[in-house]
């Protein structure tokens, strides 16, 4: 099959959906299949894409929207559609159209399926509703902007929505009508789209972890220490909630080493506030890293810190750390309940003080059986990349025959 994944920023881009599908790419070429991704063209200074992908991406015209150039835009229209469809030309014919973005990638991969005759798989990434409130206090007006983009880019739905619902849940229903299979990477997000009607019937996939890296690192020595390392991995923004983990780490007065890995616009406000409660000889920030270095740093910790509540769709770097064997410290319950794994930990609520509790359990436990809370190797397994490639490949074959 030749399977044209269509999303909202360049794969090369930082993010766990970018991270996703580079893996996903990788390992439906191992199977035998094609893969072409089309996204906005990259506008990071220095950045030059590798030869082993020049054959795989198509740069769709953009221009960038935020300050590091890190992320671009993409408008459908006419223009895209062109450039599209001329870099499609010299490409074997595409089967499926895989459409991973939520906003301008999804319109221009559902228009691009329509010029095709091609069905599309939709999966749904991002919890709109959710990460707008976070982001604005004019989330309502901006989910009806949202709605009529996608009609000015799609014209009228192509099928019936129902009248409960609404908002942002309605844009992502809109969006649904247009695809033969609507995908999650969660449990729990699956059941957020049924519940809210955007979609009676959704396939969960999770976004897996590499098994070469997996395969290489599980031999490899963790660092000797003295007293527990945690590790939190992310964007440094609100809803994942950092600042609140920095202030559990001083209120529960835990003996660990403590290392948060990534950026964003709360990284200033981080630095300080560590340096405020006095908590530099526990939290090291070293900054975003890249991909195996993160999966290093993971399997190197004796627990992940997972702090965000009702924002993530999946959750992924829980999944990594299971499919490497470190347990993670859970604030959100949905996502625990998607990874389940024996060794975990589950914050109360969603307080400061109940993270605090929970993190110097954890700790105690961790200092009390030096590198014996791990997650067990027939767990790990079922996290695995080539797990849930054969489950895409499995959806792809149905959304086929149901044209």
């Amino acid at each position: 099959m030749h399977i044209l994944i269509v999303t909202d920023q360049h794969v090369d881009s930082l993010g766990g959906v970018q991270v996703a599908i580079r893996l996903q790419r990788r390992f439906l070429e191992r199977a035998g299949h094609r893969v072409t991704i089309a996204a906005p063209a990259m506008h990071r200074p220095g950045y030059v894409v590798a030869d082993k992908d020049r054959g795989a991406y198509i740069d769709l015209p953009s221009r960038p929207i935020t300050k590091d150039r890190e992320y671009g835009i993409s408008w459908p229209g006419h223009r895209t559609d062109h450039a599209l469809a001329k870099a499609l030309a010299t490409r074997p014919p595409v089967d499926v159209v895989h459409v991973q973005g939520d906003f301008w990638g999804a319109l221009i991969g559902i228009r691009a399926a329509r010029g095709l005759g091609v069905p599309v798989v939709l999966t749904m990434h991002n919890n709109v509703d959710e990460g707008t409130r976070a982001v604005t206090r004019l989330a309502p007006l901006v989910f009806t902007v949202f709605r009529a983009w996608r009609g000015l880019a799609l014209g009228r739905c192509r099928g019936k929505i129902d009248r409960a619902t609404y908002g942002a849940w309605r844009y992502l229903a809109e969006l649904a009508t247009e695809a033969a299979v609507v995908a999650a990477p969660s449990q729990h997000f699956a059941r957020e789209l049924q519940r809210h009607r955007v979609v009676q019937s959704v396939v969960v996939i999770p976004n897996g972890v590499d098994d070469d890296t997996i395969e290489s690192l599980r031999s490899r020595e963790r660092s000797p220490r003295e007293r527990p390392k945690l590790i939190w991995l992310g964007r440094m923004s609100k809803e994942k909630r950092v600042l609140e983990f920095i202030e559990a780490i001083a209120e529960s007065g835990i003996d660990a080493d403590v290392t948060l890995y990534g950026a964003g616009m709360l990284l200033p406000r981080v630095i300080r506030r560590v340096r405020e409660l006095g908590l530099e000889d526990r939290v090291t920030i070293p900054g975003p890293v890249p991909y195996r270095e993160a999966l290093i740093a993971i399997h190197d910790a004796d627990a992940l810190v997972q702090a965000s509540i009702g924002f993530e769709t999946q959750g992924l770097t829980p999944f990594e750390a299971a499919a490497l064997g470190t347990p993670t410290i859970f604030c959100d319950a949905q996502i625990a309940q998607d990874v389940a794994v024996e060794t975990a930990w589950q914050v109360a609520d969603a307080s400061v003080t109940a993270l605090a509790e929970t993190l110097g359990a954890a700790v105690s436990e961790l200092a009390a059986a030096p590198g014996q809370l791990r997650v067990s190797a027939r767990e790990s397994q079922r996290f695995l990349q080539s797990m849930q490639t054969a489950k895409m490949v499995a959806l792809y074959e149905q959304a086929s025959l149901g044209v």
